[in-house]
């Protein structure tokens, strides 16, 4: 079973920035697709960035031209750099690999950003 820890949320006025990481507790080179996803209160969790495991990334609408996902597979992580946050990034964060068909997720970490 494929361990996945998420670090970096907190609390940020909008406009700032956080930056969050997800160290897995094995090789991600062993790894399929990564993803962070996002549950705020009362929605449903959605797919906020995608990395395969050739580097081909997709984002979602609203997090175009301020996320920014990356993978290490030296360290291990997958990050997700988030500038110009907004209220409505207010969530859940959570990280997902997909191993060899298996569904992994982290236990999120949380991002609030006030107005």
């Amino acid at each position: 079973q494929v361990q996945l820890v998420e670090s970096g949320g907190g609390l940020v006025q909008a406009g700032g920035s956080l930056r969050l990481s997800c160290e897995a507790s094995d090789n991600i080179f062993n790894f399929g697709a990564m993803a962070w996803y996002r549950q705020a209160p009362g929605n449903q969790r959605e797919l906020v960035a995608r990395i395969n495991d050739v580097g081909r990334i997709n984002y979602a609408d609203s997090a175009k031209g301020r996320f920014t996902i990356s993978r290490d597979g030296g360290l291990n992580t997958m990050d997700l750099q988030m500038n110009d946050l907004k209220s409505e990034d207010t969530g859940v964060y959570y990280c997902n690999a997909n191993v060899l068909s298996d569904n992994n997720w982290g236990q999120g970490t949380q991002v609030t950003v006030s107005s």
